[in-house]
């Protein structure tokens, strides 16, 4: 098989059983230092598998093939000095049950198989979670309307749930308010940059490389290899690669000489933690209804591993693919999304709602308002600092937002292309597919 020669989106296949090591682990700081690529050990230049990205996605990605091939080489190549930097460390921490999602798509398929088995991961590996369920709170009566279809939804991708009335909402979490909710109980919150990180120990302890602070600089492919040029001018040869480049992901795509009919356009969201006084009050995870057009879920209340819960997260143009403060900029990230038409033709079709985030994330008042929907308690000095993630979404060239899982596949390539939300949930369940996927490609070569 040649290049690809556009979007392809995989098929479905069986996935794998989930992976648990009981061998010995490395401790987590040696991840965190400004570890050199030199300082990892003598290690063969020529790998059996290259993966570029150390983000949760690249990792499970590196950990699974370890597991299905014990005595085969394999790199990790992060640009970051450390593992887990970007979308993987900065999110909500969600292991999400997979309701918003298309039946039968990507999302939907990987995301119920992907729960499970990050919860059996973090069981074998002691990566603390916590069960709360999730409560979706319809304010209006359209919303109820939606929330029916949620729920006909959940059923079709085999989620449980339960129907909450308003005396029961009220009676589970007085302070919410609402005409109706849809209660999903498999919802959890883990911290992904431990996983990442715990992943990463594992694979490392069972022989595999992870080089920090190497970014790709070129992909070359043959018929029989794949030559990475590293940023210290080294070259990293491998017979199959894959890419979970995150934020880049379009770029590396590129880089590799795929055609892409989509760029990567960063939407940065921004939480609010809510005050200490205020925690207690919110039992659950508490999202509203999301807008069926938009890929976003909506400002919710999320409680997170160190025991805080934040508000939010709003969805914003970002000015930077990969930068976290407020005002963050990069000239070569603005000029990319401001001359790709299909940035303009999805701007003309969501001007609207492009301007309400807008506002709430100058305005601290009008984020309030939208809390206010569903816990009208809220007050304006409840709202606490800030924090931030960057998300990075598909958009197409006729202007459409890319709702599943994208990737582009070659002969000894396959291309992680749009892994937004429920990526890290699925990370696993992405993995295994993945690799079925690679498998089955070179038994029919």
């Amino acid at each position: 098989m040649g290049a690809a020669t556009g979007v392809q989106v995989l098929a479905e296949t069986a996935l794998a059983e989930a992976f648990a090591y009981d061998g010995p682990m490395l401790i987590e700081a040696v991840l965190e230092s400004d570890t050199s690529p030199s300082t990892v050990g003598a290690k063969p230049m020529v790998f059996d598998l290259a993966v570029i990205g150390g983000g949760i996605v690249g990792m499970a990605t590196a950990l699974r093939y370890q597991a299905r091939n014990p005595t085969h080489s394999i790199v990790v190549l992060e640009k970051e000095a450390a593992v887990a930097c970007h979308q993987s460390g900065h999110n909500s921490g969600v292991i999400h049950a997979g309701v918003y999602y298309a039946p039968g798509s990507l999302k939907a398929r990987l995301c119920r198989k992907g729960a499970l088995q990050m919860k059996e991961f973090c069981n074998a590996h002691d990566v603390p979670y916590e069960q709360l369920g999730k409560m979706i709170v319809a304010t209006k009566d359209v919303e109820v309307e939606r929330l029916g279809e949620l729920g006909q939804r959940a059923i079709a991708n085999g989620i449980p749930f339960e129907d909450i009335d308003q005396t029961e909402l009220a009676r589970r979490e007085p302070y919410i308010s609402g005409l109706a909710a849809l209660f999903f109980p498999e919802s959890a919150i883990v911290d992904y940059g431990r996983v990442t990180r715990r992943m990463a120990d594992i694979l490392i302890a069972n022989g595999g490389e992870v080089r920090l602070n190497a970014r790709v600089q070129g992909i070359a492919e043959t018929a029989e290899m794949v030559a990475l040029t590293v940023t210290d001018g080294a070259t990293v040869q491998a017979r199959h690669l894959v890419v979970c480049g995150g934020a880049q992901a379009d770029r590396l795509a590129r880089l590799a000489g795929l055609r892409c009919d989509f760029r990567l356009v960063p939407f940065r969201g921004e939480y609010y933690q809510l005050d200490s006084a205020v925690r207690a009050k919110v039992r659950h995870l508490i999202y509203p209804v999301p807008d069926p057009d938009l890929p976003f879920l909506g400002i919710h209340l999320t409680h997170e591993p160190d025991g805080q819960i934040s508000v939010g997260p709003n969805a914003v143009l970002g000015l930077s693919r990969e930068g976290l403060p407020q005002f963050s900029f990069d000239l070569r990230d603005m000029f990319d999304t401001l001359t790709y038409p299909g940035f303009w033709r999805f701007l003309r079709g969501n001007l609207a709602s492009g301007l309400a985030e807008m506002r709430n994330s100058l305005i601290a008042s009008a984020y309030l308002t939208a809390c206010r929907n569903y816990m009208p308690s809220l007050q304006r000095q409840d709202l606490r600092g800030r924090k931030a993630g960057v998300r990075a979404q598909i958009i197409m060239d006729d202007g459409a937002i890319m709702h599943d899982f994208l990737m582009l596949k070659t002969q000894r390539m396959t291309h992680l292309c749009c892994a937004p939300s429920p990526a890290a949930t699925s990370s696993l369940a992405i993995a295994d597919h993945i690799l079925d996927e690679q498998q089955s490609d070179m038994h029919a070569a």
